[in-house]
């Protein structure tokens, strides 16, 4: 939104610099994108008549002009070239000493002929960057009047930067109300008065769709005149608002729109095709309909767009653009003008569909004032019949329900509260009342109506933030939150990523593969066991049928596919997610899977060639672990060897699988040899515990090894755990070292033997103590499994 600082200030003029109301519209939540000076700096350039002129008598292109400068009886001899320079024209005259942009102007000599100044095109003052000729003023500008005056030129104009919300903010009547607000200095808008309706010709308005545009108001004027020429202070405000001059009923209404923010139009009455009575109708395009916009685009209308018809066909886009058969022309003599509300959702998304937007639809799909429909037409008449002449007739109004503008409580505690500062009843009914709101107190609450042309203001806490702008966001003192914290104890703890974690498998010789979360049915049943699966409704292929419960038939997939090819070592792995159901509840998670297949190494000379194993890829996922520790415990899983594959937990939940492929499925796929499997939770790889600081102890650590028997059924990992959890504090590290069963060994039993490492961080062990250390822990293996020491 642009205008002119001075017509700002003949509606509310507050005593502050152009500087200072810029940052305090700024700081109103009305940002100023920019303040420019209307004109470069220079001076003695005074208003003049050429009173004659003269043919240089050495130069064809070259006239001698005496001008009146306002010197008395005295003219100005002046030499011009100017191909629009006449008698009788009034221009601009830059003075000898005047101080030009780019030119000093001096007493010269031109072909012989003295010349005592300049007369100037608007490119040589700096208001335009081109020029065809000289400015030509109007008749009426007295002639030595300084030209920075009667041009107004020290104006500035300022840009706003309007967020969509403010849409009141789009005419000088909204800004003026708030800058008015906001320095609480007078407003002074015109009085708008009804036009004498001096004729009966009217024409009745029928709106078809009430709820597209509740409000149009409608008025003949005749016999105006198109022959007058604008008012030079109507275009240059028209023109500092970035609008160009037309015609005047044109530029009326243009003034009208950057005036009060109410779009107009106006029609050629001749143009208008009705019988007698005539009538306007307000009515969504009919299927085959064209119109040929005022942009000259001939457009197709579609259904949902608003027109503006007469009898038998479209006059206007309604909102948007008037059309060319019925637009005003030189030779208009009679007008129907236009003044409406309508409906910002039948607005909104037309510009972006059509790919031009105009200033009458950046209005309208923001919200106009409908309050101010018909003082908008009032106010366009008047000048129409002042500047134009003409007479006009009584408004027609075709007036629905229009939008409601519901009251709104605002509590003056929870102002307080949300802007953390103390503001008093009376000053909030003071804000309130610059503001223009209509509102009653009772006690604490503040019951506002908001006024029809804020759109914006719905709720309490919409007003609350209207008394924190006109208070000032400045005022509000700065201050940082004071929450009573304590520090809890909490374990450090290290989150992993799924790139980490990738990483460490490359490391260790893997590549990534990536495959498709659609699998085939069967998969799902051999792999997963999973006879209900997640089915596609609309699957990309036969083949993708189902979503994957398990990454492993991917990889058994690829395996095949590079076994295919030739290649006969093969260590692959995949992030990736899969999808289970349960009672009509999806649920997605994600897991990392792996595949070994193949020499446990690359063939070479230095190392014995062998097929990897269950321990290879067991000693590749302690990797990922670590420092963490996880137990493996046999299990059974659909997918994997009954005797060859284990379930791995972590802090007792189960993290995962791992073991060798099981045969039926080997047979199936057509595997030569089985592969090593493994699939976890990403989840339980995603934060790791970092390892607790003890003192290391400076006295030598004591080293006993037992060798025990047991029943073959009792794992190693529980004889572990049970030593664990009793053993002394010089207790440093249990772990097993050897497993025999076989000869010398009665049937059902097993032999395993353990290292046990003792150490005091204060002083060095005797033999007594290790002695009762050990003795413990045979104890506790004997009461708790039958074990007993190897002879």
């Amino acid at each position: 939104m642009r205008f002119s600082e001075n017509w700002l200030r003949s509606l509310v003029n507050p005593s502050y610099s152009s500087d200072e109301l810029a940052h305090i519209l700024t700081m109103a939540g009305l940002e100023v994108e920019s303040v420019e000076a209307m004109a470069p700096s220079f001076d003695k350039v005074v208003v003049a008549e050429v009173v004659s002129i003269e043919k240089h008598p050495s130069a064809d292109r070259l006239n001698v002009c005496q001008v009146d400068v306002g010197f008395g009886d005295k003219s100005l001899q002046v030499v011009c070239g100017a191909p629009n320079v006449a008698v009788g024209v009034k221009v601009p005259c830059a003075l000898v000493g005047a101080h030009l942009p780019g030119i000093d102007i001096k007493r010269s000599t031109l072909r012989g002929v003295e010349s005592f100044g300049m007369l100037c095109s608007a490119k040589e003052l700096g208001l335009n960057e081109s020029a065809d000729g000289l400015l030509l003023l109007p008749n009426d500008a007295p002639n030595g009047m300084n030209f920075r005056d009667f041009y107004a030129l020290d104006d500035k104009i300022f840009t706003l930067k309007l967020t969509p919300n403010r849409a009141d903010c789009l005419g000088l009547f909204g800004i003026a109300r708030e800058v008015s607000a906001i320095t609480a200095a007078d407003l002074k808008l015109p009085v708008i008065r009804p036009a004498e309706c001096a004729i009966d010709s009217i024409l009745n308005v029928q709106i078809d769709n009430p709820e597209a545009c509740p409000l149009y108001c409608g008025r003949v004027v005749q016999g105006i005149s198109l022959d007058v020429v604008t008012p030079l202070w109507l275009v240059q405000r028209l023109e500092r608002g970035g609008i160009r001059s037309v015609n005047a009923v044109v530029d009326i209404l243009n003034y009208v729109m950057l005036e009060m923010g109410q779009p107009m139009h106006a029609f050629d009455l001749a143009k208008i095709n009705n019988s007698h009575p005539g009538k306007i109708y307000v009515r969504y395009a009919e299927k085959g309909e064209r119109l040929e916009l005022l942009n000259g685009i001939n457009l197709e209308l579609e259904p949902d767009m608003l027109t503006i018809a007469d009898e038998n066909t479209p006059l206007a886009l309604a909102g948007i653009m008037g059309g060319i058969p019925s637009g005003v022309q030189q030779e208009t003599t009679d007008l129907f003008l236009e003044s409406a509300f309508f409906s910002p959702e039948v607005i909104n998304g037309k510009s972006f569909r059509l790919g031009f937007s105009s200033d009458s639809a950046h209005r309208f799909e923001r919200g106009v004032n409908f309050a101010a429909t018909r003082d908008a037409l009032e106010r366009a008449t008047e000048l129409i019949l002042k500047i134009c002449g003409g007479k006009a007739g009584p408004i027609t109004e075709a007036k629905h329900a229009l939008p409601q503008r519901q009251t709104v409580k605002v509590r003056a505690s929870r102002v307080n509260r949300l802007l953390g500062i103390e503001i008093d009843g009376e000053l909030i009914s003071a804000i309130f009342k610059r503001l223009k709101f209509d509102f009653v107190v009772d006690g604490d609450v503040f019951c506002v109506t908001p006024p029809p042309y804020r759109f914006d203001l719905a709720i309490e806490e919409d007003f609350i933030e209207e008394v924190a702008r006109i208070y000032g966001y400045d005022h509000i003192p700065t201050s940082l939150p004071r929450p009573e914290m304590s520090m809890l104890p909490e374990p450090e703890v290290i989150d992993i990523s799924s790139m980490r974690l990738k990483d460490i498998l490359i490391n260790r010789d893997y590549r990534e593969v990536i495959n498709y979360a659609f699998v085939e049915a069967n998969w799902e049943t051999d792999f997963a066991n999973n006879s209900s699966p997640v089915v596609l409704k609309n699957p990309i292929s036969s083949q993708m049928e189902v979503m994957r419960s398990s990454l492993i038939g991917g990889l058994i997939a690829n395996l095949q596919f590079n076994l295919n090819r030739k290649q006969n070592r093969v260590r692959i792995f995949e992030v990736g997610c899969c999808f289970t159901k349960n009672e009509g509840n999806y649920q997605q998670i994600e897991n990392i899977a792996g595949l070994c297949y193949g020499d446990a190494v690359p063939e070479q000379w230095g190392i014995d060639s062998r097929n990897i194993d269950f321990f290879d890829v067991k000693m590749d996922l302690e990797s990922l672990f670590l420092p963490e520790s996880v137990i493996f415990e046999k299990s059974l899983h659909p997918a994997l060897h009954p005797g060859k594959s284990a379930q791995i937990y972590k802090d007792n939940k189960v993290a995962g699988w791992l073991g060798e492929l099981h045969p039926r499925l080997q047979r199936k796929y057509d595997l030569p040899k089985a592969p090593i499997l493994f699939e976890l939770r990403l989840s339980a790889l995603s934060s790791r515990i970092l390892p607790k600081i003890k003192k290391l102890s400076k006295f030598p650590p004591v080293r006993r090894d037992i060798a025990i028997v047991v029943s073959s059924d009792i794992s190693a990992h529980s004889l572990l755990e049970s030593m664990n959890a009793e053993k002394n504090a010089i207790v440093s590290e249990i772990y097993l070292f050897d497993l025999y069963s076989g000869k010398g060994m009665e049937p059902g039993k097993k032999s395993l033997a353990f290292r046990i490492l003792l150490q005091d961080a204060e002083k060095t062990l005797v033999d007594k103590e290790v002695d009762e250390a050990i003795t413990k822990l045979i104890n506790v293996l004997e009461s708790k499994y039958n074990a007993k020491l190897r002879s």
